[in-house]
């Protein structure tokens, strides 16, 4: 039986790596430019804790998230033994451009998708490429259109990326720079006989009180008077938006699958904040009146920071190459992937590998 499968993966870790000791000297500033009573080592202490992260990945000054989109692609479209020339989409989920190393000024035209299809060499011009800006939900919003493609008819193979270089819009007196991370993960999506099978998904947008609870802002440092805005967030509304709306969309979309949660193997979860991830899951379990069951969630934050769009397909990619100590998917195995970010925007979806 033919089914929509993601029947290749890829990824890109940069290879500079970033360990918490490395902010040591910054000046951390309040959103006011008052500073922190605690020091910074008080400071880091405290950030390892919540967030679970130790170190993060940066992309090399010379790679932008455009580059580094391609080598994952590339990846994908070894690893799925295709031929390029036979893919339908080109979906390309960022948040910020191209963003040239120590420049501020973000580029997106043409389409970061575009200059993916143009490294990659693709002829075919009904090999469609286009961008989708949708939050740190925006690689999972692309893998959910690619299935509806193909569903449709409108395609038989889909090539959908997720990539970040978020360490080049961060303000670095914002104690929040530590969070934020570069790296880039792409799947090929396609209808195949006897393959893996998406089941559900399901999508949303609360932007009625919420829609600027992640936003492009000035730095905490009042001297800076350039103009230049950052990534900034509201921590403590995103972490009360993330634990109620996230469970419940991850049951509904479980829910709507038809598949019994104690048939679940894995979760892969929007790689944030460790805290906040495991609060989701407990939350997501409570709702079915069970505990969370040991090893349900990978998680790679510690090493790799939060690279947004690319958390949850470099971490698939890592776990289907068997590159995860403990950690593994087989073939039949139920597993649910969710995510939430800037919009705020909510998605998961249900697949059988």
């Amino acid at each position: 039986m033919t089914q929509i499968a993601i029947t290749g993966t890829g990824s890109y870790l940069p290879k500079l790596v970033v360990d918490n000791q490395s902010f040591i000297n910054h000046n951390f500033l309040n959103a006011d430019g008052t500073p922190f009573k605690s020091e910074n080592p008080q400071i880091i202490e405290k950030f390892k804790a919540i967030t679970g992260i130790d170190q993060r990945r940066y992309a090399d000054h010379t790679l932008n998230t455009s580059d580094i989109a391609y080598l994952a692609a590339a990846n994908a479209i070894e690893n799925a033994n295709i031929d390029k020339e036979d893919l339908d989409y080109l979906i390309l989920a960022h948040n910020f451009g191209d963003v040239t190393y120590g420049q501020s000024q973000s580029d997106a035209v043409p389409s970061l998708a575009t200059r993916v299809k143009h490294k990659l060499r693709i002829k075919d011009p009904k090999c469609v490429a286009y961008d989708i800006l949708f939050g740190c939900p925006g690689w999972i919003e692309g893998v959910i259109q690619a299935y509806a493609f193909i569903k449709s008819g409108l395609a038989k193979k889909c090539l959908v990326i997720g990539a970040e270089t978020l360490s080049r819009v961060v303000d670095p007196a914002d104690r929040d720079s530590m969070i934020y991370a570069d790296g880039a993960g792409a799947v090929i999506v396609e209808a195949k006989v006897d393959s893996g099978e998406i089941l559900g998904h399901a999508s949303g947008t609360y932007a009625y009180d919420e829609a600027n609870f992640l936003y492009y802002g000035e730095s905490y440092n009042k001297d800076k008077e350039d103009g230049t805005k950052y990534i900034k967030m509201l921590g403590r509304k995103i972490y009360q938006f993330t634990v109620t709306h996230v469970p419940q969309a991850m049951k509904g979309c479980l829910d709507e699958s038809g598949v019994d949660i104690s048939d679940l193997k894995k979760i892969f979860i929007h790689q944030a904040n460790e805290k906040m991830d495991e609060a989701i899951v407990k939350r997501f379990y409570g709702l079915y009146d069970l505990e969370v069951p040991a090893g349900i969630m990978p998680m790679i934050i510690s090493e790799m920071g939060n690279s947004s769009v690319a958390t949850i397909p470099t971490l698939f990619d890592l776990i289907t190459r068997d590159q995860l100590e403990d950690q593994t998917v087989n073939k039949g195995d139920v597993v649910l992937f969710a995510s939430v970010g800037a919009g705020m925007n909510v998605n998961a979806f249900v697949y059988r590998v």
